[in-house]
Order: structure tokens, then sequence, then C-alpha cells
């Protein structure tokens, strides 16, 4: 497949599976061949936008009449789960989803394993845990440039959620530490909250230990940061929602010094870590090549947010991990899990037929 232009289905094309479609129309070995979009205005709106002609109301009208060799499911989670099983069952070689792609850990088990029994590439999201920079912040440090790294923490959930956003925190932790967290401690407030079936408006502390003895502390509450840090005798590695910053050394005051992180060139980078997922996903299909991002990782990202919740609940009891009980269930915000037509953040027509215009990317800034 690796000299063929790769054929891909997005399943979803609300706002991020339109960057999805961007994404695949602006690479030179991808073709979109079909969409799956159950609202009939954006349907034909967007198929109109990327030249698809192929346009389906879900995915198994889809899977029905054509078999891509990806499918993206760009879903909101609740509709995930059938769509990335259907995409299995129809014999793609691989598939994306987005994340949270659960809210219960049963549905997360049932993906995984459809994917993997059928040795189907199953890709997570976007997160930047595959961006360029982070994955090469991160071969450095397996690669022992720093020392011997000793301790790591966790500062604040992405966007207030413990899953929604926090299984970006997660996601990189277990990267940076080569490590699974083995069990958790954790409080939550405010009580309305934590009492509350959903992540959102959660504020959890906590302390994560790993498989490699490390333990972890992590600040739910603002911080002058909101990452992740991981650092040896005299190193520290900053992942702040940017390529990671890199300390070395100490200066005459005893504060750490901040060095040249010399990245390599960043290729399509207006799609920043999308990137980094898809160009992941699609070379994993091609060559069995490890993915940045697996279905896999978000499962885990997600037992562990759960694994929290259950520690705040339960009086900050010790959790141990994995969890046995694989009903457990954490609902991400309403946007995440219904979709913006359904929670009240409805697409315009106007913006869905408009090019996506991207944030800039941040750049690291000289130390």
């Amino acid at each position: 497949m690796a000299d063929e232009s790769t054929r891909v289905a997005i399943i979803g094309c609300g706002r991020l599976g339109q960057i999805y479609a961007e994404a695949y129309t602006a690479y030179p070995d991808t073709e979109i061949v079909a969409i799956a979009e159950y609202n009939p205005e954006r349907r034909a709106i967007v198929g109109d936008r990327f030249g698809v002609k192929a346009l389906y109301p879900d995915a198994d009208a889809l899977f029905g009449d054509i078999v891509p060799d990806v499918a993206s499911v760009v879903l909101p989670v609740r509709h995930a789960k059938n769509a990335v099983i259907a995409a299995a069952q129809a014999g793609v070689k691989g598939v994306s989803t987005e994340k949270p792609f659960a809210a219960t850990l049963s549905d997360a088990d049932e993906m995984v394993e459809a994917c993997s029994s059928r040795g189907i590439v199953f890709s997570g999201g976007s997160l930047q845990r595959a961006m360029d920079e982070v994955q090469e912040a991160a071969s450095w440090i397996r690669a022992g440039k720093f020392g011997e790294m000793t301790g790591a923490s966790v500062h604040r959930w992405g966007d207030g959620e413990i899953s929604g956003g926090g299984c970006q925190h997660i996601s990189v932790l277990r990267l940076f530490t080569g490590a699974e967290v083995s069990e958790v401690i954790a409080w939550g407030k405010p009580q309305e909250f934590l009492e509350s079936d959903t992540d959102t408006g959660l504020i959890v502390n906590g302390r994560f230990k790993m498989t490699n003895g490390m333990e972890v502390p992590v600040f739910g509450e603002d911080t002058p940061y909101i990452g992740v840090d991981i650092w040896s005798e005299d190193a520290l590695v900053r992942w702040d929602w940017a390529p990671p910053e890199i300390y070395q050394g100490f200066d005459d005051s005893g504060a750490r010094v901040r060095i040249e992180a010399e990245y390599k060139p960043y290729q399509w980078d207006r799609f920043w870590y999308t990137t980094g997922a898809l160009r992941s996903f699609l070379d994993s299909v091609r060559t069995g090549s490890e993915l940045r991002i697996s279905g896999h990782d978000l499962r885990q990202a997600l037992e562990v947010a759960i694994a929290a919740k259950v520690s705040a609940v339960s009086g900050n009891v010790p959790v141990r991990l994995p969890l046995e009980d694989r009903s457990l269930t954490l609902y991400p915000r309403d946007y995440r899990w219904q979709g913006g037509d359904v929670s009240g953040e409805v697409q315009t027509a106007e913006e869905a037929a408009a090019a996506w215009v991207p944030k800039p990317r941040p750049t690291p800034a000289s130390p």
C-alpha cells in the first residue's frame, strides 16, 4: 500500500471531522472516498467542499456499499463504539477514533478487542502525545540523554476534565515515564461535581503510583503550569501544551538552565498534532510501525480517570489498576458526549462551507 494512495472514509463530519478532511485532502498519498454524516445539510455541504460524491447518513450505510482502506471515526462519544466496531467488521485495514472514545470501560474493551482480534490497526485521537516534538523528547528520555528520570508531576487537567481533556496528560505521562499507572489516590471537589456522573468542573488532586516505582503528584488546581514534568538529577523535560521545554544543569543561583531543544522541522504543521496522529496511523497501516497514540492508550487514560473519580468519591482510598469492574462509567461534558447539534453548540451551514483556519502552532521559544 505504501506506493498507492490510501482510500479513506470519514465517519462524522462536524467541526473536527472537517479538520480531518482538510488534512487527508492536503496529504499527497490519501484520498477521501466516502463520508458519513447524519445531518443532511452538512453532509451535502461537506461533500461538495471536499469533492466527495459517496455520501452516507451513517457508518452502516457506508460500509454496506464501500470498504475503504482506513476509516476515521470522528463522532460524539456516545456514537463512537458502534462505528468503530462496524468498521472492524467491514474489514478495513485501520480505524481511528477521537478522544475520549468511550465513557464506560466495557465499551472501550469491546472496541479494542474488535480491532485486535481481526489484526486491524486501531489508532487513537489527535492528542499532543502524537506531536512530533513530544515524541522526539520522549525518544531522548528513553535514550538516556538526560540520565535516569527519577520523578514526574501532572499539573491541572486539560479543559478542566479528568477524562475529556485529562487524557492528554495521562497519555503524555505514560509516554515520558515508559510506565503504567498502577495505583491512584485522589481528592476531589466541589461536592456537587464529585457526586455527578460526568467529569465536568471536577477538580481532582492526587497521586499516581507508576509500575516503574515513581510516585507522581497530581495537581488539579492552578499551578504555574498545565502539563507534565519529568526530571532527573540535573535535567527537566516540561510539556506544557506546546513543544516540550528542556532544562539541563543549574546556574550560579541554583536555578535550572533552559537549553535549546533541537527539534526536527515539522511537516504539514498547519494541522499541528493532528498530523502526528494521522501520519502515525497511516504508517502503521502500511508498514506495521508503532502507533503514537492507540485505542489502547485511550482506554488506559479513561481507566486512570475513572480510578481517580472512584478514589475521590470513596474517601481517598487507594485504587489499584486495572479495575475489575468494567461497568464503571465517567461521562465527558455534553459537547463531547452528544455533539454540538444536541448540546447547543451548533455549527452553521456557513461555517461548514468555509475553509478551516488553523490556530497558530506554538513554536519553542528561545531559552
